[in-house]
């Protein structure tokens, strides 16, 4: 069945941090995965918008559905890499943490995103929709085009077809493509500030390998690459992202644990 193909350009390779921790994600997973596993949806006859989206939350739950997808990720601590291209067209490199508190829908998330620079070290943080930096321990307002980026990550992220029903965000499924030798599902995700996210869904894996958008004029591809499961649920643990054609940004995901316990005020502006 489709639930179960593996896509041919995965690497094999497992981080060695999630060696360190199998036997951890192993009891978490034991206890918290449901007995009885959501029924996976037959694309073989022709498929929704829906039906596709419905399948791919599947997919990425590691088959156990949107519920067991709510109880794992009811927190998130990644850390890794992240490489961006400045105005001047220079590389930069830092490390980065982000810690995520899960709301009832993205506009309730609370997202904090550390990055470290040889030379500074700064935090941007979403509070349900708020968005303020911390530097220094005193409160700055973010630069416009950073405090986009920041919330184009949220937005035009995988969330917003995970979470699709939570954020109230309609479905429209357009024509099958072929991009080297792939087939996807192409889905188009608007929320309800009519912010739109083409995915494009392999017919083979139910993953998200490509979304596209457009924001103040410019066009923006981001690419999912090295897939792995973390606690039962589906991650890419490289992203790279295009604009209008020319790279500017690629993320690498050193270790992910979901369900730790965080401080709200980690969150908080004081």
């Amino acid at each position: 069945p489709f639930a179960s193909a593996q896509e041919t350009t995965d690497k094999s390779k497992t981080d060695a941090t999630d060696k360190s921790k199998s036997q951890t994600t192993e009891k978490t997973e034991k206890k918290a995965k449901p007995a009885t596993k959501q029924p996976a949806v037959d694309l073989s006859k022709g498929a929704t918008a829906e039906q596709v989206a419905e399948s791919a939350i599947f997919s990425y739950s590691g088959f156990g559905g949107r519920d067991y997808l709510k109880q794992i990720r009811k927190t998130t601590i990644e850390r890794g890499k992240i490489a961006i291209v400045n105005a001047e067209g220079k590389t930069e490199q830092a490390n980065y943490e982000r810690v995520i508190m899960r709301g009832d829908s993205l506009d309730k998330e609370r997202i904090r995103l550390d990055q470290e620079y040889p030379s500074a070290r700064y935090a941007l943080i979403y509070n349900k929709d708020k968005i303020f930096g911390i530097f220094n321990d005193a409160v700055f307002a973010p630069r416009e085009d950073a405090s986009k980026s920041f919330q184009n990550q949220i937005w035009h992220g995988l969330e917003a077809l995970l979470r699709y029903k939570e954020n109230g965000s309609t479905l429209a499924l357009a024509e099958r493509e072929k991009l080297m030798g792939v087939e996807f599902y192409v889905l188009d995700v608007t929320d309800k500030q009519n912010r739109k996210t083409r995915f494009y869904i392999s017919t083979k894996t139910l993953r998200v390998m490509l979304l596209e958008y457009t924001a103040d004029g410019t066009k923006y591809r981001r690419k999912f690459y090295d897939y792995n499961y973390a606690q039962g649920t589906l991650v890419p643990f490289r992203t790279v992202l295009w604009a209008n054609d020319k790279q500017i940004e690629e993320t690498t995901v050193q270790t992910i644990s979901f369900g730790q316990r965080v401080e709200e005020n980690v969150f908080d502006e004081s």
